[in-house]
């Protein structure tokens, strides 16, 4: 079974040919060369491919995508505001290694106690946070200076510490 990220959505169409702009959070400039084909979720649960014809990035939140199949701006149009995601392998090719969005998947430890996985990034003015499960619960932890400790890449590791009773809160 395929993983979905979701990384953005389309914002506009450019030009008469059908092309489009690309809002995203994978964290830098992004151009999908290697990426055949991007998702829109079209009913809860189920993704319908879009295949990439071109695309070209345009600053580091930004890239134009012309999809095989949407060759006039009027069709374009029907895809405005609709969610983008990418199948998990080719999401971990294009996300910046800083970007937080990265950070989904790899296990939150609180001083050397593991968490849980994180399934979500929620980001924030002021901070991110982190949503997992513990014991069934959806639980929502704040990542911060305060709290950040390191982020191991190579172990797919985030090493926080805690603020005292936070975790009891879901625990009850």
């Amino acid at each position: 079974m395929n993983e979905y990220i979701n990384i953005g959505k389309f914002v506009a169409a450019f030009g008469l040919t059908g092309e489009l702009v690309l809002k995203h959070v994978l964290g830098k400039k992004t151009v999908f060369t290697e990426t055949e084909a991007i998702f829109i979720e079209e009913l809860k649960g189920s993704y319908l491919p879009y295949f990439i014809q071109s695309s070209k990035e345009k600053n580091k939140e930004e890239t134009f995508i012309k999809l095989e199949g949407i060759d006039t701006r009027e069709i374009a149009l029907k895809l405005l505001q609709k969610n983008v995601w990418l199948q998990q392998r080719d999401f971990r090719k294009l996300v910046a290694k800083d970007s937080s969005l990265g950070l989904l998947g790899y296990t939150l430890i609180d001083d050397g106690k593991e968490i849980g996985k994180i399934e979500e990034v929620i980001e924030q003015p002021h901070q991110i946070l982190l949503q997992i499960n513990i014991e069934g619960k959806e639980a929502l932890i704040p990542l911060h200076k305060e709290t950040l400790i390191n982020i191991n890449h190579k172990k797919n590791e985030v090493h926080v510490t805690l603020p005292a009773g936070l975790l009891d809160v879901y625990l009850q």
